[in-house]
C-alpha cells in the first residue's frame, strides 16, 4: 500500500514510471561518506519501508561498498518486491586494490552487468547509467554497447551522469538516453546552465543527486563538525573554512525559514525545493527509517514564488563565497598502475 500518495515521473521516453523521490543506497553500502554497516539489519529494513511508502525508484552502484550496496538490495526485493521497484545501477567504474578507476569498454560494461544482475538477483537492471565519461574509450563505443544491452532486454533504459551536454549530444548519436544524473540543490546549481536545459529539450529525466549537499543541507554539520580518514568531503572545499562556516549559517537560516512557514526541517524544504525543478528525480541517501520521516510531508506540495524568492535571499547574503559541486572524478586507467 502506498501511504504518502508518492508524485511520479516517466523516465524519458523509457516507458517506466518510477516515484520523483529516489532511495540512494552509497550510504547503505557503507564507503565514501563515512558510512557504516555496523547495523546492517536497520539499513536493510530501510528499503523495504522505503518501497512502503511508494518510494520505488532505488538507486545503488557496483562501487558503493564494492557490491555491498548492490547485494543488500538485491536480497531485500528477492521477493515480491522485487515488481514494485525501478531499480537504477550503474556502470563505468573498476577497482582493484581498493582503488576506483573509470573504465567503460564495452568489454568492462558486459562484464559489470552481469555481475550487477547477479548481486542484484535480477533478470534485467530498469535504468543502467554510465558513471563517468572514460577518456580512454570512445563515447560511441559505450553507448553502442548499451544499445545493445537494450535490444537484448538485459536494461530497460540507458542514463549517463556527469556528462556535459556536448557529450550526451555525441552519446546520442549511437543510442537514446532517457536519463542524466547531476548534482542539484540548493548550493549547487552548475547543472542549470547547461545540463538541465538539455534534458528539458531532449525529454530527459533529471536524477538530482547529493540533494541534501553531502549533509551540509541536513542542519547537523556545524563548524567544529570532524570527518572520518575515508570520508571525501575531507577535501571537498564546502566543508573547510573560510566556506564551511558561510554554508552552516545558511543552512540555520534556511532551517529556520522552513520551520517558521512549513513547518517543515530543513530537509524536506531542500527536496521539495529539487522536486519543484522540472522533470526530477531527487535521490535521498537515508541510511535508517527514520530518515524517511521528513519527506512525507513535501509530498504533493510546491513552495511558492515568495518562499523561492527568500530562499534566495538568504542564500545570497550567507554565503559570499559560494562554489560549485567538488566532485572528484575517479581517475582514468592511465593514471593508475596496473596490477597482475
Amino acid at each position: 500500500m502506498n501511504e504518502w500518495a508518492m508524485e511520479t515521473i516517466e523516465i524519458g521516453t523509457s516507458g517506466i514510471a518510477a516515484s520523483r523521490m529516489g532511495l540512494d543506497t552509497e550510504a547503505i553500502g557503507g564507503w565514501a561518506w563515512g558510512g557504516s554497516t555496523g547495523d546492517l539489519e536497520r539499513v536493510m529494513s530501510t528499503i523495504p519501508s522505503a518501497i512502503e511508502r511508494g518510494i520505488t525508484f532505488i538507486h545503488t552502484a557496483p562501487v558503493y561498498g564494492f557490491g555491498l550496496s548492490e547485494r543488500i538490495v538485491g536480497v531485500m526485493l528477492s521477493g515480491g518486491l522485487r515488481e514494485r521497484a525501478i531499480i537504477a545501477t550503474q556502470t563505468g567504474l573498476e577497482w582493484r586494490d581498493g582503488k576506483v578507476r573509470r573504465n567503460s569498454a564495452p568489454a568492462h560494461v558486459r562484464k559489470e552487468v552481469e555481475e550487477s544482475l547477479r548481486r542484484l538477483r535480477t533478470d534485467r537492471i530498469d535504468l543502467y547509467i554510465v558513471q563517468w565519461p572514460d577518456p580512454l574509450t570512445p563515447i560511441a563505443e559505450t553507448a553502442k554497447t548499451l544499445a545493445r544491452l537494450l535490444k537484448e532486454g538485459k536494461i530497460r533504459a540507458i542514463g549517463v551522469a556527469n556528462y556535459s551536454a556536448e557529450q550526451m549530444d555525441e552519446f546520442r548519436q549511437a543510442a537514446p538516453i532517457h536519463a542524466v544524473q547531476v548534482p542539484c540543490n540548493l548550493f549547487e546549481r552548475e547543472a542549470e546552465s547547461s545540463v538541465v536545459p538539455y534534458a528539458r529539450r531532449h525529454n530527459i529525466a533529471v536524477l538530482c543527486y547529493d540533494t541534501l549537499c553531502r549533509g551540509l543541507l541536513t542542519g547537523t554539520i556545524t563548524a567544529t563538525t570532524q570527518f572520518q580518514e575515508n570520508d571525501l568531503r575531507r577535501s571537498d572545499p564546502k566543508f573547510r573554512e573560510p566556506r564551511l562556516s558561510q554554508y552552516v549559517s545558511a543552512a540555520a537560516a534556511l532551517d529556520r525559514y522552513a520551520r517558521a512557514c512549513y513547518g517543515w526541517p530543513l530537509t524536506a524544504l531542500a527536496v521539495r525545493w529539487v522536486l519543484d525543478q522540472a522533470n526530477t528525480i531527487a535521490l535521498w541517501g537515508a541510511r535508517h527509517l527514520e530518515h524517511l520521516d521528513p519527506l512525507k510531508r513535501v509530498v504533493g506540495r510546491r513552495l511558492d514564488d515568495m518562499a523561492t524568492r527568500q530562499i534566495e535571499k538568504i542564500i545570497r547574503h550567507t554565503v559570499k563565497d559560494p562554489i560549485g559541486p567538488r566532485l572528484m572524478p575517479p581517475p582514468s586507467r592511465s593514471k593508475l598502475p596496473l596490477v597482475a
